[in-house]
């Protein structure tokens, strides 16, 4: 199971890098907005803070593309080029199928982000998906049944051998994580403060409280 940062903040993903050993990064519209730099600037510093390592970084389309897929095939070929790590991300609609197939064909890493169905999925995976991101979270909040979506999108891709890794994304805590990879999907990606918070455990620090109190008695030498 590969930790991904779901995150456009530069100071974030160095932490992550650091202490946490964080897997890849995932972008998008928001986060790169709430960077407050510009698009292409912000993911170009992202993409070299991985540069020389397997580590990801995925770089969103232009939405307003999500009904034409020659312009998002022609922004991904814009922004393919400019880092090695870079994975293009494209909406899971027929247009976004049709780009990543042809993208996909000419070398280039695709991720099918905003996908909700496990027909969605399944799609993406015959279209040659590097990622299928399902966003949980959001389904979740709507009162919809999130891990059978996970199983099935699993269940499909190793029923036909697909290449295409589950990217588990809009994930909100610890449990969400737990369950993603107890039944097989590659990746989840969430908010530096949800790893945070999955992380901890108010036990673990009751416990570090009381040994700290048996240590703080005892002798060293």
């Amino acid at each position: 199971m590969k930790f991904f940062l779901d995150s456009a903040i530069v100071d974030e993903i160095r932490v992550a890098l650091d202490l946490w050993d964080i897997d890849g990064i995932t972008t998008n519209p928001r986060h790169v907005q709430a960077s407050g730099k510009p698009f292409l600037g912000v993911v170009q510093e992202i993409g070299a803070m991985v540069a020389g390592t397997d580590k990801t970084v995925s770089v969103q389309t232009n939405p307003a593309h999500h009904n034409n897929w020659q312009a998002i095939v022609e922004e991904g070929r814009r922004l393919a080029p400019l880092c090695p790590n870079f994975v293009i991300k494209m909406p899971s609609t027929e247009h976004g199928f049709k780009a990543c197939r042809v993208l996909t064909d000419e070398g280039i890493r695709c991720n099918l982000t905003l996908c909700f169905s496990a027909v969605q999925g399944l799609q993406a995976m015959r279209m040659g998906a590097h990622y299928i991101s399902p966003f949980i979270g959001w389904k979740e909040g709507n009162g919809e049944d999130t891990d059978q979506f996970i199983e099935d999108l699993v269940d499909i891709r190793d029923n036909f051998d697909f290449d295409t890794e589950v990217l588990v994304a809009a994930v909100r805590n610890g449990r969400q994580i737990a369950f993603a990879a107890s039944v097989g999907a590659d990746i989840v990606t969430a908010a530096y403060a949800v790893y945070q918070e999955a992380f901890a455990h108010p036990y673990t620090d009751l416990g570090l409280h009381r040994f700290q109190e048996f240590w703080d008695k005892t002798q060293y030498e």
